[in-house]
């Protein structure tokens, strides 16, 4: 009986420790990163953006080709967009190990990529036909490819059945379509999307400064922008008039990334990020954070929520925020305590409680920040809470386990 509960137990924590583990997404860029003769494939699934896109799926399959086989692809001088479209015509919307290739009913299936998923191929464009083979083999090739299967199934890379599967095929699935001049994204006027969304005093203040040169020149290559909403533009107004023409340009410089970041990047890669308006010793730098849903970007000074999205299309991203993101760098005083009034020399040794009489604009004020919040108060709070809930929750187990064990 005292061996049946142990075992029990030791069972229930084997589930448990599967369970945790089963929580943490898999990263195709650290997979892929194990096998060296991957590296170009690696690196241009994270330069096209596929690799966050694969991160967040379930249930999908990687063809994975080797840098000699990437060699022949990168040859065609293709734009990072076309070669974006055929590089996701190698990511399957389903799951195939090595034991369901081999083993596909009626010997042939279509299945849907991601290029498919985007909307830009037509027809039966998008969908990858695999055909298993007497004798082993497995080939795979476009569906609209005239029958054509030119890619042969080399070996298994990596597998977390149902979840992910990874793949060695031996060259790039040929695809027209996929590899036709693709334009970049239409020249947006940034200005002229904020001033219609609710952000036109910022789209203003980025023109008056001459700010907005910058922003443009980035937009192309990368650029992420959180645009302060009207309402707390108009109100920090004052405060903006007051500063330099270079801190004017460094204030709304710090309002954007020089990448591009989807609302799904912000929510995984929490941490310090650089600005269009970090340069050398001046860092002016914010941390993203995301508490479930929500995306936080916290100064020194301030914590702003991003409230809205006005455009998320590869390289260009505009966010729309709550409160304007005040850099230390220009906001220093606001930082500093503020020093209580000096005690009258005959209240010295008075009790702090107040006397009859005294009026409470006599008591000092505990020092507070721009928000009107004790300062750093947010942060630490935040902080205790995740610690703490982590600790309850391997307590509560512990003590439940022990339990068990010794009834």
């Amino acid at each position: 009986m005292e061996m049946s509960r142990i075992l029990t137990g030791a069972s229930i924590l084997i589930t448990l420790t599967l369970l945790v583990s089963s929580v943490s997404a898999h990263n195709i860029t650290k997979i892929l990163a194990e096998h060296p003769d991957f590296s170009t494939f690696n690196h241009y699934l994270s330069e096209t953006h596929l690799a966050q896109e694969i991160n967040r799926r379930q249930t999908i399959t990687v063809c994975a080709v080797d840098n000699a086989g990437m060699a022949e692809l990168l040859s065609k001088h293709l734009s990072l967009f076309a070669l974006k479209n055929v590089l996701s015509f190698h990511i399957l919307l389903d799951y195939f190990g090595a034991k369901k290739l081999h083993q596909i009913t009626d010997g042939t299936a279509l299945a849907a990529t991601m290029f498919q998923a985007t909307g830009s191929a037509t027809g039966s464009a998008g969908f990858v036909n695999i055909t298993d083979y007497k004798g082993g083999k497995v080939r795979l090739g476009a569906e609209d490819n005239d029958g054509t299967l030119s890619s042969e199934y080399v070996k298994s890379v990596q597998e977390i059945p149902y979840n992910i599967s990874v793949i060695q095929i031996s060259k790039i699935l040929s695809s027209p379509e996929a590899e036709a001049p693709t334009p970049g994204p239409a020249q947006v006027n940034l200005t002229e999307l904020m001033s219609k969304q609710g952000c036109k005093v910022f789209a203003d203040l980025l023109v008056s400064s001459g700010a907005y040169a910058t922003f443009q020149e980035n937009a192309d290559g990368g650029l992420t922008v959180f645009c302060p909403l009207d309402d707390p533009m108009k109100a920090f107004q004052p405060k903006y008039d007051n500063l330099t023409d270079d801190g004017k340009v460094a204030l709304l410089s710090y309002h954007a990334l020089p990448t591009y970041n989807s609302m799904q990047m912000l929510k995984q890669n929490n941490g310090i990020v650089n600005t269009l308006a970090t340069d050398g010793g001046k860092t002016y730098q914010f941390t993203v954070q995301n508490d479930g849903e929500s995306v936080t970007l916290k100064t020194k000074t301030v914590t702003a929520k991003i409230t809205g999205k006005l455009i998320d299309e590869m390289p260009l991203a505009i966010y729309t925020i709550n409160k304007v993101l005040l850099p230390k760098e220009l906001f220093k005083k606001a930082l500093a305590p503020t020093p209580a009034p000096a005690p009258a020399p005959e209240k010295a040794a008075d009790s702090p409680k107040k006397a009859k009489g005294d009026k409470d604009e006599d008591l000092a004020p505990e020092p507070m920040s721009p928000d009107g919040e004790p300062a750093d108060q947010e942060a630490d709070d935040n902080g205790s809470i995740r610690s703490s809930g982590g600790r309850w929750v391997s307590v509560v187990l512990g003590v439940w386990l022990a339990a068990y064990l010794l009834v």
